[in-house]
């Protein structure tokens, strides 16, 4: 006689959930922080705020180090919500996987033309 402890269920992506939660937090966390950084030195900028003034706030390489691990930021958590909406409401496979490469492709292209606008300030 054969005795079961447990269950012999498998479930896929264990544990993904509250990563992807805290990630989700902490990208979220970090852009509000930069947005304030920004805010406060658009405020505290003299004068009229020109295209000159703009650049200078992003001229520093503390700036553009900061803004660059923001916008990181910024894709990642667009790929966990966007790779979250694909695998929770669009259910054909090869509709999701296809969705999936596009939002990829699509992120490292807006990431490539972000870095090179950043760093031609």
């Amino acid at each position: 006689m054969a005795v079961n402890y447990g269950s012999k269920r498998v479930v896929v992506g264990a544990h993904y959930g509250l990563r992807d939660f805290m990630a989700q937090r902490l990208t979220a966390a970090l852009m509000a922080l930069f947005t304030l950084i920004v805010m406060a030195q658009v405020i505290f900028t003299s004068g009229p705020l020109t295209y000159e003034s703009w650049a200078g706030i992003f001229a520093p390489q503390w700036m553009k180090a900061l803004t660059f691990v923001v916008l990181l930021a910024l894709f990642y958590h667009a790929w966990i919500g966007m790779r979250d909406l694909w695998m929770d409401y669009v259910k054909p496979a090869g509709l999701r996987l296809t969705l999936h490469a596009f939002t990829i492709v699509w992120l490292l292209g807006c990431m490539g033309w972000a870095i090179q606008v950043l760093w031609r300030l």
